[in-house]
């Protein structure tokens, strides 16, 4: 199994299942970063993902020869490419924005891994292209299932005496 990030962490990292995010906010990037922090933290899911990601992104997009499993392309690890492609996908946003998002936006970087004080990574807009693309539609279909799976392993369905059907934390 590759390395999902880089575990030796840095001076002023914070660890990614300790990040808090707004519970205020009505923008969707909190809860954009607050489900992949559940994938991170769900040992047997971020596995599973990963296991997919290792799987796929392994092939170059062009076929010409392998792509590093661990990162993909050169400059980036699985986990980053993950995390940028879900802001992508679901921001619906450009490959610049996702640039302007992936240096500036704070919590982002930190789910990126990068610390605050220490941590000048800038990405660079090709790596970011050329990483991001691995994610093709069925690699990301396959981590959905995955998601959706462990997602039903934490409620069960119950029907009321009315006959609705509720879902309650297991």
């Amino acid at each position: 199994m590759s390395s999902v990030n880089n575990h030796q962490m840095m001076f002023g990292q914070i660890d990614i299942s300790a990040i808090d995010f707004s519970e205020k906010s009505r923008d969707d990037m909190p809860k954009i970063l607050r489900a992949l922090q559940g994938i991170y933290i769900n040992i047997e899911l971020r596995k599973r993902v990963f296991s997919i990601l290792e799987e796929g992104l392994s092939e170059r997009k062009n076929g010409h020869g392998k792509a590093d499993s661990r990162t993909g392309k050169p400059g980036m690890e699985q986990w980053a490419i993950l995390v940028m492609g879900v802001v992508r996908l679901v921001r619906n946003a450009d490959y610049d924005y996702l640039q302007d998002l992936v240096n500036h936006h704070n919590t982002l970087r930190q789910m990126l891994g990068h610390s605050d004080l220490t941590d000048k990574k800038y990405y660079e807009l090709q790596t970011i292209k050329d990483n991001v693309r691995l994610l093709t539609p069925e690699l990301l279909d396959r981590i959905n299932q995955e998601v959706v799976l462990a997602g039903h392993a934490l409620v069960k369905k119950r029907k009321t005496r009315d006959g609705h059907t509720t879902y309650v934390p297991m």
